[in-house]
């Protein structure tokens, strides 16, 4: 990966690690006051879904960041990536029960139906993405394994008399 990508990908996490900072210190208080005559419940539930949801995508922009800096540092092919991966794979699902949370509490309410099973959709595709990632998880193993046997063989063409 070049070092421009790697710069306009940190760019573009920076930018939206401040947007969701700001959508949890403005807009999250902003929607708690717009809510003030439902049910206290209702509330919380929904506040705190938000709250939630918009953590997720923070642990994932961090973890992403790490390992573009494992990239750049040429170390992404080691065994300490998986926990950078494994943590996307948890904010991912994390998000999509927290999507299905979301639909199951708009379900009762007038929220039109369609309005419901979209939400309830996107938690369909949020869980796709992590076993997208799963996949990806197992291509950086097989790379990983593929390094050390490449590594090994290089060491013993090294070491032999010719």
């Amino acid at each position: 990966m070049g070092k421009a990508t790697i710069v306009v990908l940190r760019i573009v996490i920076a930018v939206a690690l401040l947007g969701s900072l700001a959508v949890q210190a403005l807009i999250v208080p902003l929607l708690w006051l717009d809510l003030g005559e439902g049910e206290l419940w209702g509330r919380i539930l929904l506040v705190s879904l938000v709250v939630l949801g918009v953590g997720t995508l923070q642990v994932f922009g961090v973890c992403v960041w790490g390992l573009l800096t494992k990239v750049r540092r040429d170390s992404i092919f080691s065994e300490s990536s998986f926990r950078y991966v494994n943590v996307i794979i948890g904010a991912i699902l994390v998000a999509a029960a927290l999507t299905w949370a979301l639909a199951a509490l708009l379900a009762p309410t007038d929220i039109a139906p369609g309005v419901v099973a979209l939400i309830g959709g996107a938690g369909v595709v949020l869980a796709g993405m992590a076993l997208l990632v799963v996949v990806m998880k197992a291509l950086l193993r097989q790379a990983i394994d593929r390094e050390a046997e490449a590594r090994s063989l290089r060491s013993e063409l090294d070491n032999e008399v010719i």
